[in-house]
């Protein structure tokens, strides 16, 4: 049997699948982060380790919702996104890194508001406008 569900916009899914990957790097350091408090740092170890779990788990939970269209989660990715340029600034003199950063960050965004991502995502505001 054929699945009814209509088929995401190519650029909507690039988008969403980088964001998923994002969530799970950040997953990674968290547990990583988690692995390796040691006494003399363990209130910001602690802290840090729930910062990037409770961050990773928002974007994959956001990248979900997008691929059942859920427009509600466009702000937060957009707005991560945004902040993920601005990290990757503050760590241009590691080149490699900012610019893994900032081509994964512009990426996102562009499939974020591509035409046919949001109106995918915000068909709403097109009926509205007719």
């Amino acid at each position: 049997m054929a699945d009814s569900r209509p088929v995401n916009p190519p650029p909507l899914t690039v988008a969403v699948s980088l964001v998923a990957v994002q969530g799970l790097v950040l997953i990674g350091l968290g547990v990583a982060e988690a692995l390796s408090i040691v006494g003399d740092r363990l209130s910001v170890g602690i802290s840090t380790a729930i910062f990037f779990l409770v961050y990773g788990v928002a974007l994959v939970g956001c990248a979900v919702a997008l691929t059942r269209r859920w427009g509600w989660a466009r702000g937060p990715v957009l707005m991560s996104q945004l902040i993920q340029l601005g990290i990757a600034w503050n760590v241009r003199d590691a080149p490699l890194l900012a610019g893994v950063l900032a081509v994964a960050a512009l990426v996102a965004l562009a499939g974020m508001l591509s035409p046919a991502s949001i109106e995918v995502l915000m068909p709403a505001a097109e009926d509205d406008a007719g």
